[in-house]
């Protein structure tokens, strides 16, 4: 029996930075290794689902990395098909600008909607033929980029319908029909989305809202039952989506975020025969750069699990960990900083955050006091208050000290 392999990626965020890091070193490095799998794995089709760059309008560099991989891919599997559909952070009309040129070389790319002479929607656009290694068409790719509120057709709110929702549901229902009626028997359905399904795991520190925000998020019903494959972006987390294994989200290949750091960065790849979804496999991307966190904890235990924290010396300098670092202060620590420099100082790692959590009450002055009026108060008073709020106990007597020289001079300049 003929099978198809397709591998899913997305989210790829070429040319972005980490608190300041540039991580091209770590994307050249997927790249170089999707690469490999795509031999390794035979891969007759690549879908990457959005988000390939981190933003509108992406650095050379990033241009230069997503360019040579397709015509690096291109040349070692000429019978590679790629479908490339915009997501949210990318620049959808910068990304088919060359749509002439990469359609010429087997490239699909869609950043937009396409539409017909008389303005209206046009499925037929976004229906991309797929063949195995034969030459055999395998499958038909709906390729469906991210949807803007602008793109969407206007619907009356009527009661339990949110418009939003509604207007993405009668679009992919056309899109989807289009695909269903060109196939063939034997032929897969697949479909794309760039998109925030209900239920999804959420990256709250590196994902935008989108679509008027995650409170429209979209249901799994929006995709037939039919369909042997979606291949979902936008969530950096992998997952399936409702309880659907062909409905699937492949996540980021890197983290993007130091809260990424434990997610099971990978490419999902798929396997088809008779038009049916006969398997598939997650690839665990490696990682080039660790990311250490050192929890949450007072100032001299971080300061010492830093001090048994364990670095490869010979790693190059791109290679380096990443380092987060949280610390829980009951009174103030103004050399903290220093405190911890001192100890990473020479040591092959770069500290991306330093986390500090005050341990006071959190209270507003008006909720820790009682009613009073705050002109009847001493300025000292006001002071050791709001000293509270955020430190546990009283200021220090040297603290207290400063304030009242700090105090006296305002004072003798009004």
């Amino acid at each position: 029996m003929r099978s198809f392999r397709l591998l899913h990626t997305a989210d790829w965020h070429l040319g972005q930075t980490l608190h300041g890091i540039p991580r091209d070193a770590e994307h050249e490095r997927f790249l170089d290794w999707l690469l490999d799998r795509i031999g390794e794995h035979r891969v007759n089709a690549l879908v990457i689902a959005g988000d390939v760059f981190d933003g509108q309008n992406p650095p050379i560099p990033a241009l230069a990395l997503f360019y040579r991989f397709v015509a690096r891919a291109k040349a070692l599997h000429p019978r590679l098909e790629i479908v490339v559909v915009a997501g949210n952070h990318d620049s959808a009309s910068r990304l088919e600008a060359p749509s002439p040129l990469m359609t010429e070389m087997g490239v699909r790319v869609i950043g937009t909607l396409p539409a017909s002479a008389n303005g209206t929607f046009d499925p037929s656009q976004l229906i991309v033929p797929l063949r195995d290694a034969d030459g055999v068409v395998a499958a038909r790719c709906v390729a469906m980029p991210y949807l803007r509120p602008s793109d969407l057709p206007a619907v009356e709110e009527a009661e339990n319908t949110d418009p939003l929702i509604e207007g993405v549901r009668r679009l992919y229902t056309q899109a989807w029909i289009g695909g269903r009626d060109r196939c063939r028997p034997g032929e897969a359905l697949i479909l794309t989305g760039h998109c925030y399904m209900r239920g999804g795991a959420l990256s709250e520190l590196s994902e935008r809202k989108i679509l008027g925000g995650n409170l429209h998020a979209l249901p799994v019903d929006i995709f037939p039952d039919d369909a042997a494959y979606v291949a979902l972006g936008h969530l950096h987390r992998a997952q399936a989506v409702g309880g659907r294994q062909e409905v699937r989200y492949s996540g980021s290949p890197i983290p993007l975020a130091l809260d990424e750091e434990s997610y099971p960065h990978q490419v999902v790849l798929s396997e088809f025969a008779a038009g049916r979804l006969i398997g598939h496999e997650s690839l665990r991307v490696p990682r080039h750069v660790t990311i250490h966190r050192v929890a949450e904890a007072g100032p001299d235990a971080a300061l010492e699990r830093l001090k048994r924290l364990e670095l490869d010396g010979t790693l190059p300098r791109d290679a380096w960990p990443f380092l987060e670092v949280a610390v829980t202060l009951s009174e103030p620590r103004p050399a903290l900083r220093d405190e911890v420099d001192a100890v990473l100082a020479g040591r092959p790692v770069r500290l991306l955050k330093l986390g500090v959590r005050l341990t006071g009450s959190g209270q507003t002055l008006a909720d820790s006091a009682p009613p009073v009026d705050l002109a009847s108060l001493e300025p000292e008073e006001v002071f050791r208050r709001l000293y509270r709020r955020s430190h546990e106990g009283d200021p220090e007597p040297d603290l207290m000290a400063a304030f009242h020289e700090l105090l006296t001079g305002v004072q003798e300049t009004m």
